[in-house]
């Protein structure tokens, strides 16, 4: 059970007249998919500038960390053993998202799916300590395992 259904289940049994719409509340909260982020012509698309600066919660897979120690990883939408930007340019991912979190963060293994939650953001950022360039990302972003 995940803390959504923990949630849902606790005020389904303390006020059971408020299902329905806690229901509705939920059916709202989907999840981003990173694949909605994009047109074909790899420009935002309007789904994308409508969530842009708000809290979003989207799936996937943290993908190995490129350091120890950091406030960051990728989040891919399926698992990845190597870190992706360790690579060859073939292998590139295109469906990633950078996520920021206050906290230095515990990795997770490659195959286990976590749900993100955080702002966010979109436009070419390059961050200063890394030199990383992310043109997605989450940011003041928590995680949790499914």
């Amino acid at each position: 059970m995940n803390r959504r259904q923990f949630l849902l289940a606790t005020a389904a049994t303390t006020f059971p007249g408020t299902l329905p719409g806690a229901l509705a509340v939920l059916a709202g909260d989907a999840p981003l998919r990173i694949r909605d982020l994009y047109n074909k012509d790899l420009s935002f698309s309007p789904y994308a500038t409508a969530h842009q600066d708000k809290e979003v919660f989207v799936r996937g897979y943290m993908a190995p960390p490129l350091k120890a120690q950091s406030k960051f990883f990728v989040l891919t939408s399926r698992p990845m053993a190597v870190c992706p930007f360790c690579e060859s340019e073939a292998d590139w991912p295109d469906d990633i998202i950078v996520i920021y979190t206050d906290e230095i963060i515990d990795a997770v293994a490659f195959n286990v799916p976590i749900e993100v939650r955080g702002t966010l953001e979109l436009g070419t950022y390059k961050d200063e300590e890394i030199g990383f360039v992310s043109r997605v990302r989450v940011t003041s972003a928590s995680f949790e395992r499914m």
